[in-house]
């Protein structure tokens, strides 16, 4: 990983995990496939999907994100430029196939979930041992989504995963959340408010780190960084509802501003829901943001 060094802890010192690759590129996609969820924010779908007899190539990974988008996942066990080409060839052949992906996703996750796929955010996440200066670059100037993530195992039992770039392929000038208004009923000023507080918020959750995307969804709109990290609800009569990645045992739950929804039904993701009504409660919540943020 970029810098970073594991150490382990006894009562006589420090000893430095070295960290190492992979001995086989299958070891990492075996992995990965098995945690998915855990590890990337994606379901998993299948592994090693073939793109049929005329286009003669099979997919690493398949997978459908927290937000419905379509997730091709490709891996090196080091440096490869060719991941990149390689996961993109693949993302193309998903979009001309897209009735084929969501029968995929209906008999593996259901009707419902193959109605909610997210078109217009199809992903490639690589996988590898490293990237090069320009690989990340090369996907800085694509228009696809794309996430480079590096990988590094320590000892046995410990898997690091480090992105190194992550891009959403489209500008962000287009941010349907500042042209949402208020809830129907609510009176002018109150509406003015609460158009600030939208585009506050917005600016804020982008500015957390470099590479937040957002993605707009019928029902909320997500920010991530490979994973949700914030999921912000069109704004209702008085307050805006953001839900984050957030433990909220761990978060002294303030009534009327933080509430854990462990259990309960709610657009987006995240188990602790933050409620916006000013400026103020904004600041407020800038160091939940930041741990929803390292979180995810």
């Amino acid at each position: 990983m970029s810098g970073l060094k594991l150490f382990h802890v006894t009562g006589s010192g420090v000893t430095e995990v070295a960290p190492r690759l992979a001995e086989v590129e299958a070891d990492v996609q075996g992995l990965v496939e098995a945690n998915m969820a855990a590890l990337l924010g994606v379901r998993f779908l299948a592994s090693e999907y073939s793109t049929g007899p005329v286009h003669g190539g099979r997919i690493d990974s398949l997978g459908v994100d927290e937000n419905g988008a379509p997730v091709v996942v490709e891996y090196k066990r080091g440096v490869d430029a060719g991941v990149i080409h390689q996961g993109l060839f693949y993302l193309s052949w998903l979009v001309d196939h897209r009735a084929e992906f969501e029968r995929l996703v209906r008999d593996r996750l259901g009707g419902p979930a193959a109605a909610q796929v997210l078109w217009s955010s199809p992903r490639l996440i690589c996988v590898a041992g490293d990237f090069t200066r320009y690989d990340v670059h090369a996907v800085r100037e694509h228009r696809r989504s794309i996430d480079l993530v590096r990988y590094r195992i320590f000892g046995s039992d410990l898997l690091g995963l480090e992105t190194v770039a992550s891009v959403s392929g489209r500008p962000q000038a287009t941010r349907r959340l500042r042209q949402q208004s208020a809830a129907p009923g609510a009176d002018d000023g109150q509406s003015a408010v609460l158009d600030e507080l939208a585009r506050a918020l917005d600016e804020t959750l982008l500015g957390l780190g470099e590479g937040v995307n957002s993605v707009q969804r019928k029902t909320y709109r997500a920010y991530q960084r490979l994973r949700n990290f914030a999921c912000v609800c069109p704004p209702q009569r008085t307050k805006l509802l953001v839900y984050l990645k957030a433990d909220p045992e761990e978060v002294d739950l303030v009534p009327g501003f933080t509430r854990d929804v462990r259990g309960l039904g709610h657009h987006g993701t995240g188990d602790l829901e933050v409620q916006l009504r000013t400026l103020r409660d904004l600041d407020r919540a800038q160091e939940l943001f930041r741990v929803s943020y390292a979180a995810a």
